[in-house]
């Protein structure tokens, strides 16, 4: 295995949890973050924060926590375009997907990070994708990641790892695997600076976090913090 991995990192509760996840593993962590016109551009704000906080906490991660990118897909954006980059209602379609869905931007993330992994030398890819806990988006299953990682390994002649520590746990077990990784600093870390509400909103911190808690994001990550909560607020394997 190489020793190092690239974490596509949005500054939200899944990739800060993925970041610890893979400083923990590897000797060197870089990060990868898109800005495709998202209304919530706070998390890129916020992505910043956390990674701050974590080399400042967390000194032996620290010295693991290599460059940090930023990638404008912009024009990506305007042609998938959504309720997450167009000013529209958040609801489901008639497709049965939520409004919030923009299609391919994980595969098209993945492109993007593959590219910058060649050039930089990096093996593993990291990614919060989720299918157990999640909104229903079809390039978050396993089943696409494993197709397109096969298709950046011909692709590229590459031998890329596209790992999703978080794909089958709830949102309560990911909780749990923050506390796990760094114990309650880290769950701290997680509440006050990463960011997952769709509307943006930064203003009340709510036990779980900043957040409007009416958006699909903010459902998901207060119903698993009252979960892992209520449940005495237990680790899981690292």
């Amino acid at each position: 295995m190489s020793d190092s991995a690239l974490v596509l990192f949005s500054g939200g509760q899944d990739s800060s949890v993925c970041l610890a996840w893979a400083l923990e593993r590897y000797a060197r962590v870089e990060t990868v973050g898109f800005d495709y016109g998202q209304r919530h551009v706070v998390e890129m704000e916020a992505r910043v924060a956390v990674r701050h906080q974590v080399a400042a906490r967390f000194p032996h991660w620290a010295e693991r926590l290599g460059e940090d990118h930023v990638l404008d897909i912009r024009s990506f954006g305007a042609v998938a375009q959504s309720a997450l980059t167009d000013d529209r209602a958040i609801e489901m379609t008639e497709r049965g997907l939520p409004s919030t869905f923009v299609p391919g931007r994980n595969l098209v993330f993945l492109i993007y990070a593959a590219a910058l992994a060649d050039r930089r030398g990096i093996d593993a890819l990291v990614g919060g994708m989720c299918e157990t806990d999640y909104s229903g988006y079809p390039d978050c299953r396993r089943d696409t990641l494993d197709a397109m990682q096969s298709a950046l390994n011909l692709g590229m002649d590459r031998g890329f790892r596209v790992e999703t520590p978080l794909m089958t746990l709830t949102k309560a077990e990911t909780w749990a695997l923050a506390k796990a990784l760094g114990g309650e600093d880290l769950v701290d870390l997680i509440v006050v600076e990463s960011h997952t509400c769709y509307q943006g909103e930064r203003g009340e911190l709510h036990p779980w976090g900043h957040g409007c808690g009416e958006c699909p994001a903010c459902e998901l990550r207060q119903r698993g913090y009252e979960e892992w909560d209520a449940a005495g607020r237990k680790v899981m394997a690292a």
